[in-house]
């Protein structure tokens, strides 16, 4: 297989496979892996304020001398009302007496306690780091924000769940669209979080690439040389793969969440938007499936911001049924390895197959 395409040009890679960004899971030191197997390394940034995205900008600069992207969060943040003030507190009572229930003294933050702030806090910083490729996921930049990277030259990734979103990145002068199937593990990139499309990823990257000119990245159940070229054949250019890395030895994961990856089975693996207030795919459990279809659940990123403390106590706990593992639709031996080691593996059966 020639692995040599536009995108391997534009972005400077050996190989045009995409380590994703999974912020929770993703490292510096997994970046870092990434990165020197040729691949692109992903740093989760998220809603991070500038100095902490200063701070991992640097410290996976330290790890390695390859080119990397960095992913943002470029969600609106609904403004603060008295009606959402009410729920907030509802919903903080109700989620500190369930884990009471469950043996977790937990104390969630109040409202008034925690800090918010949009994208728009984060670009100075990676443009003072000279960050030459971001992508970003739940929406898309404002076109003074996307002028500003570009006067830098600063390589653009848009991420889309439908077609009508790849049109509108495509529109804006986003460099590179990446295709997010509805089988990936973790958050739906959907501009709308409550609205998300919900096509089957194979038959939403065969449309992107008939609908858009630009390079397109696939993700959404790549784990081996078969799934990889399946996308290839449907005209993807790149290749992203995250739920392969959530148990290797880069991972933020703990072990005992590692270990439940093990014996997971396809019934667990559901959309749940109790963690977050954004639907994401992983491993249902306690947490998620009290809080289905009640008013409990704030919209993002309340939701998220509330919960930080409940999910850093049960880790501490080694508690299953109050953390949130994200995990795609491809359920396989995930592998302990570094991520170096395990791309290599992909890549080498790419190439016999």
């Amino acid at each position: 297989m020639n692995w040599k395409n536009q995108l391997t040009q534009l972005l400077q890679l050996d190989y045009p496979i995409i380590q994703a960004p999974m912020y929770g899971v993703t490292t510096p030191e997994m970046v870092a892996s990434a990165a020197k197997t040729g691949c692109l390394g992903s740093l989760a940034l998220g809603d991070l304020p500038p100095d902490k995205c200063l701070e991992q900008i640097q410290l996976t600069k330290s790890l390695c001398k390859q080119p990397f992207a960095v992913n943002i969060f470029v969600n609106e943040i609904p403004k603060m009302s008295d009606a959402l003030k009410v729920q907030y507190a509802n919903t903080k009572h109700f989620i500190e007496r369930l884990a009471m229930e469950h043996n977790l003294e937990v104390h969630l933050p109040n409202i008034e306690d925690i800090q918010l702030s949009g994208y728009h806090n984060q670009i100075d910083a990676l443009i003072a780091e000279d960050c030459k490729i971001v992508s970003f996921t739940f929406g898309n930049l404002d076109d003074a924000v996307i002028q500003k990277f570009k006067a830098v030259g600063t390589i653009l990734i848009g991420t889309c769940t439908s077609v009508e979103e790849a049109k509108i990145l495509e529109q804006s002068g986003i460099d590179i669209i990446c295709v997010q199937g509805i089988e990936a593990g973790g958050h739906r990139g959907s501009f709308n979080a409550k609205d998300i499309p919900e096509i089957g990823g194979f038959s939403l990257l065969a449309q992107v690439c008939e609908q858009v000119s630009v390079p397109v990245i696939y993700a959404g159940g790549i784990y081996n040389a078969k799934t990889l070229l399946s996308a290839k054949a449907l005209g993807a250019q790149g290749f992203q793969l995250g739920s392969a890395f959530i148990a290797s030895a880069e991972s933020a994961l703990k072990q005992f969440e590692k270990d439940k990856l093990k014996v997971v089975n396809e019934k667990e693996i559901v959309l749940t938007n109790s963690f977050s207030g954004r639907y994401a795919r992983g491993i249902k459990n306690t947490f998620s499936e009290t809080l289905e279809g009640t008013d409990f659940i704030l919209p993002y990123p309340y939701q998220n911001k509330l919960t930080g403390e409940l999910r850093r106590i049960a880790k501490q706990n080694k508690n299953l049924d109050f953390v949130s593992i994200w995990l795609g639709q491809s359920i396989h031996n995930f592998s302990t390895q570094s991520v170096t080691e395990i791309l290599k593996s992909i890549i080498t059966e790419t190439e016999k197959s």
